[in-house]
């Protein structure tokens, strides 16, 4: 009969708003929770087949809860490099264990590294990403989970960054008078510059020799020193580079690496054409030690150190009628340093900074992303596992194929807006009221039926 149905309908009205009111509270509960994802519960109707003409049945409500995750917080800064937030679409990929498979996804990005370094938020969950490969390279691939793991941003042990390239401003005084004697008598391999810094008994530079270290394999540094003596030959110096103490190369002169002529323009300018220092004429201005016992020049066997490339630019050098003088030496190496902090690029690329200011890469954060995020399955820890509603899941780097970019030493904020929930509280409240006097009137109607009878 038609009261029973309006029954039914007030019971099915205080079921649903009971349902936006348990909405309602988890919102305001998670104001201030990182990237939390804003619920709500939309109202349908139930329609009853009429079956009598004349009298109607009422169906009532039911209400669906719907996730918004798709919908983006504001980005707000925070402390901490390690805090992160997406600009845009996607999730950082978690494990629940730092040896777990990656099977959660989350948008809440307060990471900070572990007692042994792996980086997790708050909800306990681990970041998951491609490691660097040897070549400094990821791969990246798209879909398949074994590929990424937890990043572990402490154990990392000491950074070494052996020289690979120098620069050298630097004067010659073209004023120089050429010393004859010693020019004589001098050989670049046996009457040498090198020679002379080693024993004292070869040819001394016509100036002072200019210094520079080079950083070896395993964070040693070693002297050497490029000197010069001006030839009869205008605008000509004679050259050498070697090494101080010579026993820290094994070559012939001892300690010598380099010799040749270095030949200047008219302007004063080095002519790196005409220059034969680094082998014949216009090659290129590099010298290579090879490793400790190798073929000559070589590091020395004792030292038991790997070879290395050095590359000089030398397009400062010049030769004026100015005393000699050295303006400044240049070198991209480093000795070992202990990491200091970490920092995190846009594409998702996180770094260890060390002491001795060298940036090592440890590995890409992955950013998973769905073809419908909203149909992903909630779970604790501000966290979505994937459902057939969600689609397949697809891996990508920071920024590329439609995923967001990151934003580090800043969070998501929750999505939550307290003024739309209370009035929402208040709205809820007189709905249910309203539909509890459906029932209570109903009662009423149903009493006065069964007092016909009497």
């Amino acid at each position: 009969m038609s009261i029973n149905s309006a029954l039914l309908a007030g019971v099915s009205g205080l079921v649903a708003n009971s349902s936006a009111l348990a909405a309602i509270s988890d919102n305001i509960a998670n104001v201030n929770t990182t990237a939390y994802k804003e619920n709500d519960v939309d109202f349908s109707t139930l329609v009853t087949s009429q079956a009598v003409k004349g009298q109607y049945s009422a169906g009532g409500v039911q209400g669906v809860t719907r996730q918004l995750v798709s919908t983006q917080g504001n980005i707000e800064s925070a402390t901490s490099s390690t805090d992160l937030a997406i600009s845009g679409n996607g999730f950082f990929v978690t494990s629940t264990s730092p040896t777990g498979a990656a099977s959660e996804f989350t948008r809440a990005g307060a990471f900070e590294p572990d007692a042994n370094g792996f980086l997790v938020n708050s909800a306990g969950l681990y970041l998951q990403g491609w490691p660097v490969q040897p070549n400094g390279t990821f791969d990246t691939d798209p879909s398949d989970l074994s590929k990424i793991g937890p990043i572990n941003v402490k154990n990392l042990g000491a950074a070494v960054e052996p020289t690979g390239n120098l620069g050298i401003s630097a004067n010659l005084d073209q004023t120089t008078a050429v010393n004859t004697t010693a020019l004589a008598a001098y050989s670049a391999s046996t009457n040498s510059m090198a020679a002379y810094a080693a024993t004292g008994t070869g040819t001394a530079p016509d100036a002072a020799p200019i210094d520079f270290n080079v950083v070896d394999s395993v964070g040693g540094a070693h002297k050497f020193e490029l000197a010069f003596e001006k030839t009869s030959t205008p605008n000509t110096w004679n050259a050498e580079i070697y090494a101080v103490p010579a026993s820290d190369v094994t070559s012939t002169p001892d300690g010598q690496v380099a010799s040749g002529q270095v030949v200047f323009n008219n302007d004063g300018s080095i002519n790196l054409a005409s220059t034969t220092l680094f082998g014949a004429a216009g090659a290129p201005p590099t010298i290579t030690l090879g490793a400790s016992g190798g073929t000559s020049p070589a590091w020395g066997t004792s030292l038991g150190i790997a070879g290395q490339g050095l590359n000089f630019d030398l397009s400062q050098l010049t030769q004026l009628a100015s005393p000699s003088t050295v303006t400044s030496v240049s070198s991209d190496g480093a000795s070992a340093g202990n990491i200091v902090g970490v920092q995190v690029a846009a594409d998702g690329t996180v770094s260890a900074l060390f002491d001795n200011s060298q940036v090592r890469k440890i590995a890409q954060v992955a950013i998973a992303t769905f073809p419908n995020p909203d149909g992903l399955q909630e779970v604790s820890g501000n966290a979505y596992t994937g459902t057939l509603t969600a689609g397949s899941m697809t891996l990508k780097t920071a920024g590329t194929g439609g995923a967001g970019t990151i934003d580090p030493s800043s969070l998501e904020a929750s999505t939550v807006d307290l003024s739309t929930e209370f009035t929402g509280l208040i709205t809820t409240q007189k709905a249910y009221s309203a539909s509890s006097k459906i029932i209570t009137t109903a009662d009423t109607m149903l009493d006065e039926l069964i007092n016909i009878i009497r």
